[in-house]
C-alpha cells in the first residue's frame, strides 16, 4: 500500500471537491462533506488526522487521492 503524502486538510478539502463532495458545516476542527448520491458523509479533519480512513469512506483510491492534490 502506498504511502500517503504530507497533506493537510485544507489540501484534503480541495481534493475531494473535485469529485463532487462540498462542505455542508464545519463541526469543531472537521469539515463535514456529502455528495448527492453517496452513502458517506465525509468528516475532514483540518488538522493531523486519519486521512486513510476518509480516503476510504470516499471510495477512492490513495493512488487517486494522490493524484488529486497535485
Amino acid at each position: 500500500m502506498p504511502s500517503l503524502p504530507a497533506v493537510d486538510g485544507r489540501q484534503a478539502i480541495r481534493a475531494f471537491e473535485k469529485l463532487g463532495f462540498s462542505v455542508v458545516r464545519i463541526q469543531g476542527s472537521h469539515h463535514i462533506m456529502e455528495k448527492a448520491g453517496h452513502r458517506y458523509v465525509l468528516s475532514v479533519p483540518v488538522h493531523r488526522g486519519t486521512l486513510r480512513s476518509v480516503i476510504r469512506a470516499a471510495d477512492i483510491t490513495v493512488e487517486e487521492f494522490v493524484g488529486l492534490c497535485d
